[in-house]
């Protein structure tokens, strides 16, 4: 690029300001379609504002922020890039969920080295549709572009999401009890973690993405976004108790039924309950990853983990299934023995 005759200029550096310009323009056609009660201005000013809904006794916000992990690697390789915004969003929105809150809004943190309006817009209009799904507005973001600091074509995500809940009923895993069930909501794939695993087997088994699989590609199955659990599980609540939720990321089962798990108890997961997806087959299978490490790094099927009390199961699974979700019975709660961890896989 030539430099400017009178000097140099913010665009001989690198940074183009007509083209952030361009971007907010794109978006604003998309934060406008997830606009929600609650929402108090348009996009682009400094500042979002947001009013909590009515019919709130006593509000307790409850926010969480997050990224979508090298899964983004994945999608800047293959080109693929309308879906991993919903990926951002669900990642969000499914934590603040898991202590029973109903998401308000979300803003997103785009980061890139040359801003292609293009893919920016492709990447804000799956954020846009993540919060349709998650129920939030899109109240704001922030894009930078940083010459130096990504190579060309490489861009990063994070995302905050603020929801609320009445202080009465928070879910805080409090009255899991022995004798509780598992009822396990499906995932549409890994979601969004172990994706370093899952690109080192792409890597050691030479594999093209582009073959077919289960009636895509599998770039495409293994980019399939994030399920957001939002509105069947606020449906949920509504009707049944829940004693905890936990949503299943990095650590896979172990590591986030866990969380939710009092001292003294102990979840059993019950292998035979589910059939591990194509997905995740395919993984195991060209890794040759045994399951222990599948387990202990993917949600392996499970996006989703509900403690609920035995007698409120069968009207939680039937709620679920008539709202067209795939769910299972897939374990118990039981006293912990000396020295146990606080889940087991059987």
């Amino acid at each position: 690029m030539a430099e400017s005759k009178s000097g140099l200029t913010y665009r001989d550096a690198g940074v183009d300001i007509d083209a952030g310009e361009s971007l907010v323009d794109a978006i604003k056609p998309i934060a406008k379609a997830t606009r929600r009660s609650g929402c108090m201005d348009e996009l682009g000013g400094f500042g979002a504002l947001f009013q909590i809904p009515a019919g709130y006794k006593e509000p307790i916000l409850v926010s969480g922020t997050d990224g979508v992990g090298t899964k983004l690697r994945l999608a800047i390789d293959s080109g693929i890039h309308d879906t991993i915004g919903i990926d951002l969003v669900a990642m969000c929105a499914n934590d603040i969920l898991v202590q029973g809150a109903e998401p308000l809004f979300f803003l997103d943190y785009f980061a890139t080295g040359k801003l292609d309006v293009h893919t920016a817009a492709g990447i804000v209009s799956g954020i846009g549709e993540g919060c349709k799904l998650a129920g939030a507005a899109l109240i704001g973001g922030e894009t930078a572009e940083m010459p130096g600091m990504y190579a060309d074509g490489d861009y990063d995500l994070a995302g905050f999401c603020v929801g609320v809940v009445e202080k009465s009923n928070i879910i805080d895993g409090t009255e899991v009890s022995e004798g509780d069930v598992l009822v396990a909501l499906s995932s549409s794939g890994p979601h969004s973690n172990g994706y370093s695993l899952i690109r080192k087997v792409i890597e050691v088994s030479n594999t093209d993405l582009q073959q077919p699989f289960g009636g895509t590609t599998l770039a495409r199955a293994l980019l399939e976004p994030t399920r957001i659990y939002v509105k069947p599980v606020l449906n949920l609540l509504k009707a049944e108790p829940i004693h905890a939720l936990a949503h299943i990321t990095g650590g896979g089962l172990s590591g986030n039924i866990s969380r939710v798990i009092p001292d003294g108890l102990c979840a059993i997961v019950e292998r035979a309950s589910w059939e591990l997806p194509d997905i995740f087959k395919w993984i195991q299978k060209n890794g040759n990853i045994n399951d222990d490490e599948m387990l202990n790094t993917f949600n392996c099927g499970m996006g989703m983990v509900l403690v609920v009390a035995a007698k409120d199961a069968p009207a939680v699974v039937k709620n679920l299934e008539d709202q067209g979700e795939k769910v299972w019975l897939a374990g118990r709660i039981d006293k912990a023995e000396a020295g146990s961890e606080r889940v087991r896989i059987i």
